[in-house]
């Protein structure tokens, strides 16, 4: 009952710091590697930011034609703020312009991939029903590529708009080093690589609300 009665006080202050957006609040949740947008972590940010629109896609194979379906779902939807979780904070750091929390960023996710070449399960489905794809080496290049520049071009109003989130006990990325060369704003978080309810309130949500202003 305590725990509810706290969710309950959460879901309150969050619905009155929201109310002070006039123009609606939406959201892009970018999913990590071998998932999708109906990740667990989409669920809660709709289910903690009630009345904000989460716009969560299926990212493509490829990872340039990820970058550009990002990019231009940043302009066409109208995005104010982007979280990001694994591989999809590295394509989050990726879109200049926008507020961005990359929470336990991939910037390597290519030397992953090539431990797993083959054929690799999703997590989650797939709006198109698949539940599997192939790892390529050229899959892994494309990533590569991408991976080699994506800290150009990064200014001081850049790294405002940047918060890095990074459990205390992750086992699976160890990118907090390289992020500090580049970036200021971060928070630790008590947990691992996935994310649980508690961090989400706790820390995604609040840093949302920290970069939106509210």
């Amino acid at each position: 009952m305590a725990e509810m009665a706290d969710i309950d006080e959460f879901m309150s202050r969050v619905k009155a710091r929201l109310r002070e957006s006039e123009s609606g609040v939406n959201l892009l949740y970018i999913h990590g590697f071998a998932s999708s947008g109906a990740s667990g972590t989409a669920q809660h940010l709709a289910d903690y930011l009630p009345g904000c629109r989460v716009v969560a896609p299926d990212l493509p194979l490829p990872a340039r034609e990820a970058l550009e379906m990002l990019r231009q779902l940043v302009r066409d939807e109208k995005i104010n703020v982007v979280v990001g979780t694994s591989m999809g904070g590295m394509f989050a750091q990726k879109l200049r312009g926008v507020p961005k929390v990359l929470v336990n960023p991939s910037f390597h996710v290519s030397e992953s991939m090539r431990r797993k070449i083959g054929t690799v399960p999703y997590f989650k489905p797939r709006r198109d029903g698949a539940t599997e794809f192939e790892v390529t080496a050229e899959l892994c290049d494309g990533y590569r590529e991408l991976e080699s520049g994506q800290f150009e071009e990064i200014t001081d109003a850049e790294r405002a708009l940047t918060w890095g989130l990074f459990g205390s006990d992750d086992d699976v990325v160890s990118c907090e080093a390289e992020y500090d060369r580049y970036y200021t704003n971060k928070k630790i978080f008590p947990g691992g690589h996935r994310l649980t309810s508690e961090a989400i309130r706790s820390y995604v949500i609040d840093t949302v609300l920290q970069l939106l202003g509210l």
